[in-house]
């Protein structure tokens, strides 16, 4: 193989001349797709500002703008259930019977207007009778009747009429027609009849 040939003297200035003169070329820069590009060359948007909303200063609270006061809706009072109706009523205590009156009423010195004697009835018949007999007698204006229940007999329809005709009395188809009740005088049944006082027609 034969041995390399060594540049002469006038070869390598010729060699660093030219070297000299050769501009060195500039690369080319990839250019790389905008940051605020979205896939498909769309705009992308633009990203959520980080910066923390401006705190009050501390002792003192933002101002909250003041209007009138909602109207609070209007309170209705539930109406009171009528007092119970007893046998044994208290005079002056009887609501829409002055003292006197209830007096008169306790001891049987109205006039007697209508009477209906309940005895040989089941309660069932007893029951139907009884809030007829009280719906026609306020529809005619009369205002004291007299209710005949039979005494408390053990094991009779007339002591079972005795205890339940006070409750029927109570019922609301019966207790708005009526004032107060009480139990009779002797000369009208004592214990085994009630007086009823009804209200007036309206």
């Amino acid at each position: 193989m034969a041995a390399k040939r060594r540049l002469t003297d006038d070869e390598l200035a010729l060699w660093q001349a030219v070297a000299k003169s050769v501009t060195p070329l500039k690369r080319k820069r990839v250019k790389k797709p905008p940051a605020d590009k979205g896939i498909g060359g769309e705009d992308a948007p633009p990203p959520e500002s980080k910066v923390a909303p401006a705190k009050a200063p501390p002792g003192k609270r933002p101002k909250v703008a003041k209007g009138p006061p909602p109207n609070p809706a209007p309170v209705v009072a539930a109406p009171k259930p009528a007092p119970l109706l007893t046998p044994t009523p208290i005079p002056g205590a009887m609501p829409g019977i002055d003292k006197r009156q209830g007096e008169r009423f306790r001891r049987g010195q109205l006039p007697i207007e209508g009477k209906i004697d309940l005895h040989g009835r089941t309660q069932a018949e007893a029951h139907d009778a009884l809030q007829h007999f009280i719906e026609r007698a306020y529809k005619a204006g009369k205002r004291q009747l007299l209710v005949i229940t039979g005494k408390g007999m053990t094991q009779s329809k007339s002591g079972i009429l005795k205890t339940n005709v006070p409750r029927w009395l109570n019922e609301p188809a019966m207790r708005r027609l009526i004032l107060a009740i009480s139990q009779a005088r002797p000369e009208h049944g004592g214990e085994g009849a009630l007086y009823v006082l009804l209200k007036r027609e309206k």
